[in-house]
């Protein structure tokens, strides 16, 4: 994917959506500063647009201004849809909706940072494309957009379209970027100012692997662990995580009991539990959607374990987020769900 000419600077613009990620866009744009500082040339030159042109809110309060609308943006070579980990407000803006088609079909690269990804989405800029998005959304991506090719890299190009994960992959991105604009002494130069001495490639995970997440080396621990993550929704028995990792029960207990001072069952549940945190938090899932797809039989079970683990019920888990972070007025997701036949589970 070409960014421009080397014979002129590459235009690109950052589309600063509410709530967005001071880190991730910092780890967009600096690189660029950079690369000109240390090229001695404008290989790049970016500005600053929102979806009515006025200031920006960033996640962590500060209010970045930009120059103009997305509908007063002229011919640029790239646009990057910043967002951050809440679903951005203007995602279902039709208006930014048909300015991204609009410069997509004339010739314009799009990108997305962190759940920028949605609003891609929703813009139909990602169809037939292969994409990411940060881990935490990932899931609730692929089950809003299953016909999307949705993968857990770093960062995704695919033909004239973008998409990054997030916080620091940003950089990893642009250096990729700079190479292609100002070759691979320049993209380690700038990699190197920022004290990045091991750039990741796109196809590089987003998440630290088990065992630098548990500090854990067995290999058949890991395993099982491995096990678990895969199967929250419709959680395996013991016997048959030990079957599956060659080994037997006791093994596998005696492992938890030595490495993780904790049994599998609660080392268990406590994922399923933290997935269904996250969902109470990012979506507008009803108790019982979120139940079944973190492997409880019963809203009602459910419940009684979501209180006993945090303290509280989760109706007030939903509720009490969202009012903390009411004064970014955070949208939550509303995704597909099952039929139900009964009335919605309250607790």
């Amino acid at each position: 994917m070409a960014l421009g000419s080397t014979s002129k600077p590459v235009r690109v613009a950052f589309l600063l959506v509410p709530r967005f990620s001071m880190m991730a866009f910092a780890a967009g744009v600096e690189p660029l500063r950079a690369a000109n500082r240390l090229s001695g040339s404008p290989l790049f030159e970016w500005q600053l647009v929102s979806a009515d042109g006025t200031p920006v809110e960033a996640s962590n309060g500060i209010s970045v201004a930009a120059r103009g609308s997305l509908a007063d943006l002229g011919k640029v070579d790239t646009i990057i849809v910043c967002a951050g980990l809440e679903a951005p407000e203007v995602e279902r803006n039709t208006q930014v909706h048909h300015q991204l088609r609009r410069l997509a079909r004339h010739g314009t690269v799009i990108g997305a940072i962190s759940s920028g990804s949605f609003l891609l989405a929703e813009a139909g800029v990602l169809t037939g494309r292969r994409c990411t998005v940060h881990w935490e959304y990932l899931e609730a991506f692929r089950t809003r957009y299953p016909q999307l090719d949705v993968t857990e890299d770093l960062y995704v190009i695919d033909r004239n379209v973008f998409t990054c994960s997030g916080g620091t992959a940003a950089l990893d991105m642009m250096v990729h970027f700079i190479s292609q604009v100002g070759g691979s002494q320049l993209a380690l130069a700038v990699a190197e100012q920022f004290i990045h001495p091991q750039v990741r490639t796109q196809e590089e995970q987003q998440r630290l692997d088990l065992h630098a997440r548990y500090r854990i080396e067995n290999p058949k621990l890991i395993q099982v662990i491995s096990l678990m993550e895969g199967a929250l929704d419709e959680p395996l028995e013991l016997r048959e995580l030990a079957r599956r990792a060659n080994i037997s029960v006791r093994q596998v207990e005696r492992l938890f009991r030595e490495h993780i001072r904790s049994s599998p069952k609660t080392f268990y549940l406590d994922l399923r539990l933290a997935k269904a945190r996250t969902l109470l938090r990012r979506t507008l899932d009803s108790l019982r959607t979120i139940a079944l797809e973190c492997g409880f039989g019963s809203p009602s079970h459910f419940c009684h374990a979501y209180k006993r683990r945090y303290g509280i019920p989760p109706t007030h888990e939903r509720r009490s987020f969202a009012a903390a972070n009411e004064a970014g007025q955070p949208a939550l997701q509303r995704r597909p769900v099952r039929l139900q036949t009964r009335k919605p589970a309250q607790c």
